[in-house]
């Protein structure tokens, strides 16, 4: 049969007259506003068990809105398959009832929400329950320098809730031509001070707790108290064997990078929370190389855009691992190739001997970081 096409206007008279309008978008979408009067089931839903959801009486008058009109026309035809007689499907949708000014109910979302994190709310993997896991996430950022700049600047302009970041240098101009949350004005000023001062004009919402301190055995698991991911911007050996360490101890997720003149490297170390299925970093490094075969970029200088990608990617993994969503680079180590502009990847497994997260070994305790790194 054919299903009728009613206007906003003409579906909203119908509904006072005491028609049944039912909202078959996901409920990602649903949370954006719907329709005044509405009930939302999913369209897999309704077509799955209509009787369910729908008045007993085949000859009811069923009205059906999605966004733009395909989805219910989709539904109303497969509900007349199954019996129903008294379809119409509401042309231009809910993007139309909202252009005609007709009633609409929104959840309770302030305005700078909705408006700010509108296209994350439009993805049904991330939605406004991912918006709100993201609000309430606590990122601990080691480096306000090229890879936490970044890192930083996108996480908040994501929305997490908070950004602890740790840095104990100051702004200096050679940082300007890769480091972007500094500027001219701030060369001088704690790196944590300028990143604040960025951040908080990007997204106001975002709440940076700037730590002026370098991260040492005495204060790293301060750092990294109350936090879910933590990223890795260190430009040295003795902090990464550190955060390491202290991630594998005490079960947090350690979202790695680093550059070195016109490539990078990014990955994920999980040993804390996966012993035994994921590696950490001295699984990848057992022992850092000699200092003369890893000058950092002060020494060997750094493309300045490179610090950018690796640190992007970074940030990418940070959200995975806050929303749960996709394949983290957990197992994996993906090198890019500035020049030629490739990817590729090499598989990691983790080491059933390693010292710090081999599966029931007792923490080690930490170590002179310093002296280790420099083969003493």
């Amino acid at each position: 049969m054919a299903i009728r096409e009613l206007s906003p206007a003409e579906a909203l008279a119908r509904l006072r007259a005491g028609a049944v309008l039912i909202d078959v978008r996901a409920e990602h979408e649903r949370a954006l506003g719907m329709a005044e009067g509405a009930r939302g089931v999913v369209r897999e839903a309704l077509e799955a068990d209509p009787a369910a959801h729908l008045p007993a009486d085949r000859d009811a008058e069923i009205l059906l809105i999605c966004q733009s009109g395909r989805r219910s026309q989709l539904a109303a035809e497969a509900l007349a398959a199954r019996g129903w007689r008294n379809l119409a499907s509401v042309c231009g949708g809910t993007t139309a009832w909202a252009e005609a000014r007709l009633p609409m109910i929104r959840p309770a979302l302030d305005p700078d929400f909705e408006e700010r994190y509108s296209r994350h709310l439009r993805l049904p993997e991330v939605g406004l329950a991912g918006q709100r896991r993201l609000e309430a996430a606590r990122v601990l950022l080691i480096g306000a320098g090229g890879l936490g700049s970044p890192a930083a600047y996108y996480l908040a302009a994501a929305g997490v809730g908070t950004l602890r970041i740790a840095d104990d240098d100051v702004v200096d101009r050679s940082n300007l031509q890769r480091q972007i949350l500094h500027a001219e004005a701030r060369i001088g000023l704690p790196k944590v001070q300028s990143a604040a001062a960025t951040l908080a004009a990007l997204n106001p919402r975002v709440r940076v707790e700037a730590v002026a301190e370098r991260v040492t055995g005495a204060n790293v698991e301060r750092l990294l108290e109350g936090v879910d991911v933590v990223v890795d911007g260190a430009d040295n050996f003795p902090a990464r064997y550190l955060l390491n360490d202290a991630c594998v101890k005490l079960g947090k997720p350690l979202v790695y990078g680093a550059v070195h003149r016109f490539e990078g490297q990014a990955s994920v170390f999980d040993a804390g929370r996966r012993r035994g299925q994921a590696p950490c970093y001295r699984c990848l490094f057992p022992e850092p190389p000699p200092p003369e075969a890893a000058p950092n970029c002060a020494e060997a200088g750094v493309l300045g855009v490179l610090p950018g990608v690796v640190g992007l990617l970074q940030a990418t993994e940070a959200i995975k691992l806050i929303l749960g969503l996709g394949e983290p680079l957990a197992g994996r180590l993906l090198h890019f190739d500035a020049l030629t502009m490739r990817f590729r990847e090499t598989r990691l497994r983790p080491d059933p001997e390693c010292p710090v997260c081999a599966p029931g070994r007792e923490f080690p305790g930490y170590i002179d970081y310093a002296r280790f790194c420099a083969g003493g």
